[in-house]
């Protein structure tokens, strides 16, 4: 996906966000235990605000602003919220150098980690408050988000913050398959960090399914009884442990 679609999916996945039902506020979020649905809004509009205020002035660290309204309001706030942080991606050219929470990048970082923060927490809040309803991620946006967490992610929590590969997984491999678009990956944990490619190939385990399953299951959103799981399962299990994000 291109910087314009991840834009477009942030105005899209927000939106349903913002029309969110205010008398289900109080639903609780089972992704995010002790949050209802009004603090999972809040939370989003705050990063919002972060995000755009780390773009527009790195050296002030982002600032997310004053704690959100818990009642109805938090709607409208969020509505603001997104409108602020669309209007400071506009700003930008995504191509153009800029810093990111993960040291130098371009602004184009912004665009794709804001549309994949708002993709799951909106999957997140329609599942609080009707998960009959909840909405999958679009194919190519989850199909992107599940990219993210393979070559962002799982290095930075293991590599960048972490300790490093546990010596009970180098050596582990991990195949994941979209099946509903195209997208395929294998992760190889070593005793030198994270390596993974796009590619065909065996691992110790697969994940298959849908590109919304998958990336769910990889955020802990999903069971993996939600997808196939195709080797040793309990490998899969502990390579997805190691990235735990509200």
């Amino acid at each position: 996906m291109d910087p314009t679609e991840h834009r477009a999916a942030i105005a899209a996945e927000g939106g349903r966000v913002a029309a969110l039902p205010a008398d289900a506020l109080d639903r609780p979020v089972a992704a995010c235990p002790g949050w209802d649905v009004a603090r999972l809004i809040g939370h989003l509009g705050r990063v919002h605000r972060w995000a755009a205020s780390f773009l527009a002035d790195p050296a002030s660290g982002g600032d997310g602003g004053d704690r959100p309204p818990r009642d109805g309001g938090v709607l409208p706030w969020y509505a603001e919220s997104l409108g602020l942080l669309l209007d400071e991606l506009d700003r930008h050219d995504p191509d153009e150098p800029a810093v990111t929470f993960a040291g130098p990048g371009t602004a184009g970082f912004w665009f794709r980690r804001q549309a994949h923060e708002t993709a799951v927490h909106r999957w997140d809040a329609e599942a609080a408050v009707d998960p009959a309803t909840a909405a999958p991620i679009d194919a190519p946006l989850a199909a992107d988000g599940i990219d993210e967490w393979l070559g962002f992610f799982v290095p930075r929590f293991v590599v960048d913050m972490g300790d490093g590969v546990p010596s009970d997984l180098v050596g582990a491999t991990l195949h994941v398959h979209c099946t509903d678009t195209e997208g395929e990956w294998l992760l190889r944990l070593t005793d030198g960090g994270i390596e993974g490619e796009r590619i065909h190939a065996k691992g110790d385990a697969a994940l298959r399914g849908p590109a919304s399953d998958v990336l769910l299951a990889a955020w802990h959103r999903l069971p993996l009884e939600a997808i196939d799981v195709v080797g040793d399962r309990d490998r899969a299990v502990a390579v997805l442990d190691l990235v735990h994000v509200r």
